[in-house]
This record gives structure tokens, sequence and C-alpha cells, in this order.
């Protein structure tokens, strides 16, 4: 099997790796849009909840759903924690 690869910034890295990166940007600016917020103050909630670990590590479920499920996803983590 081949895998396909994309740079950024000079870096190398799996089509795999550049959608979770998508997924995380995508989950970022739709949590900042519904909840009236920056995106850099969704960057730190997400850092401090450590989203982009949870959405890399269920990316094989979360990739086969539509793009507002990161979203979704995002709030329940944050949901879980806080509770």
């Amino acid at each position: 099997m081949r895998l396909l690869y994309s740079t950024y910034r000079g870096k190398i890295m799996t089509v795999v790796q550049h959608d979770k990166n998508l997924m995380l940007v995508y989950a970022v600016e739709g949590y900042a849009k519904k909840h009236h917020i920056t995106e850099k103050k969704t960057f730190d909630i997400f850092k401090k909840h450590k989203i982009g670990k949870s959405i890399r590590k269920f990316y094989n479920v979360l990739h086969t759903q539509d793009l507002d499920e990161n979203v979704f996803f995002a709030e329940d983590v944050i949901g879980v924690v806080k509770k």
C-alpha cells in the first residue's frame, strides 16, 4: 500500500495526518462560532482539555461522520472533564 504525503511548512505528513489537522481546525472554528468566542480562546480551551489529542485518537470513527460531529465531540469531551 502506498501512502500519499503532503507538505506543510517543510514538514512531510501523511494524508491521514493532514486530515486530522483539518478536522481539528474545523472543530476550533465551529466551536468558536457556536459559542461566540474567538478562535484563540477556543484553541486555549481545546489545549486545556486535550481536544486535539482526542480528535486524533478517535479519527477512525470521526472521519466517517459529518464534520459538525467534531464540534459535538469537543463539547462532549469538555463537558465530561468539567463534571
